[in-house]
């Protein structure tokens, strides 16, 4: 974007004799003569190409032109003014922009922000959610939290929380499942990665069945399919306490498979500043400490 050439001293010159009505109070305001600033507004109301005052014997009167520039350009140099201030006394708001998995997003971070926000009430961060395709140098993002082995190009990566999967059906649904058997006999709700299926079946002793039906391309998604019945969905439990605590989906089953982690990402070129490393750090231990919905739904579920 190529942004039109303003006048700055031409404007400020206007704005100061606007509020004073006076060229010669603005004059000692900005520290310049009397003769400046009559300049100074002579070539912004040439350029505008109407007049900004109406000269009197006693001082000056704005124009209609003159009282509807006035109160923007007031207000622009206040916030400008405040913003130099607050960068000047390391109170300025940082902005942050981090993007991730909308699955990880609504069932692990949300309910924590509020906490980094009471601790960093300065960090303006600005949270974009995905379907774990992101571009971090395309889209300006300083941090992307995804799903994977830990391995992308040209990104340093951190490990958050691992979320292994089970299964995860409306109550309805899960009082036929009495062994993992019983799958076999329902719809089996799938997400975009193939395998997913086929590990957990393997590791219940089943000989997976070809799947087929709708491909997920989120675990949020594939979840409301289950909750209203369409089938058993194989989801982390851990991004989806919510509905296991309000009895809209069930565990039928305490066997997991682990298909990946978390990670916090960001450009190996990029130099973290002091929001980066506050973000950073804080996601850090929130991911280390303990969480006690995890051993709940555990013990809620039956053995398969």
């Amino acid at each position: 974007m190529v942004r039109p050439h303003l006048p700055l001293n031409a404007l400020r010159a206007f704005e100061a004799s606007a509020r004073h009505l006076s060229f010669t109070r603005a004059a000692i305001e900005l520290c310049v003569t009397q003769a400046a600033i009559s300049h100074q507004v002579k070539g912004l109301e040439q350029r505008l190409g109407t007049q900004l005052f109406r000269r009197l014997p006693r001082g000056l009167a704005l124009t209609d032109e003159g009282l509807a520039l006035l109160p923007a350009l007031g207000d622009s140099f206040d916030r400008i003014a405040e913003l130099v201030e607050s960068i000047a006394s390391g109170t300025a708001a940082q902005l942050l922009s981090v993007a991730a998995v909308g699955t990880f997003a609504t069932g692990w971070l949300f309910p924590r922000l509020p906490a980094f926000h009471a601790a960093h009430p300065r960090i303006d961060l600005r949270l974009f959610t995905n379907n774990n395709r992101v571009d971090l140098a395309g889209e300006g993002l300083d941090y992307a939290i995804r799903f994977g082995a830990g391995a992308w190009h040209g990104t340093e990566a951190v490990p958050l929380v691992e979320t292994p999967l089970t299964p995860l059906c409306a109550p309805e649904l899960a009082a036929r499942l009495a062994a993992p058997a019983d799958l076999l006999a329902l719809p089996l709700l799938r997400s975009y990665r193939a395998d997913e299926w086929p590990r957990w079946l393997a590791q219940a002793g089943i000989a997976p069945p070809p799947l087929r039906g709708p491909v997920f391309d989120s675990s949020l998604a594939m979840a409301e399919a289950a909750i209203l019945g369409m089938g058993v969905a194989l989801a982390p439990p851990a991004m989806l306490s919510r509905h296991l605590d309000e009895g809209r989906l069930v565990r039928p089953f305490a066997l997991e498979v682990s298909t990946g982690r978390y990670w916090l990402t960001w450009l190996q070129s990029r130099t973290p500043g002091p929001a980066m490393i506050a973000f950073r750090e804080w996601i850090v231990a929130e991911a280390c400490a303990p969480d006690p919905g995890i051993a709940t739904n555990r013990a809620m579920a039956r053995t398969g």
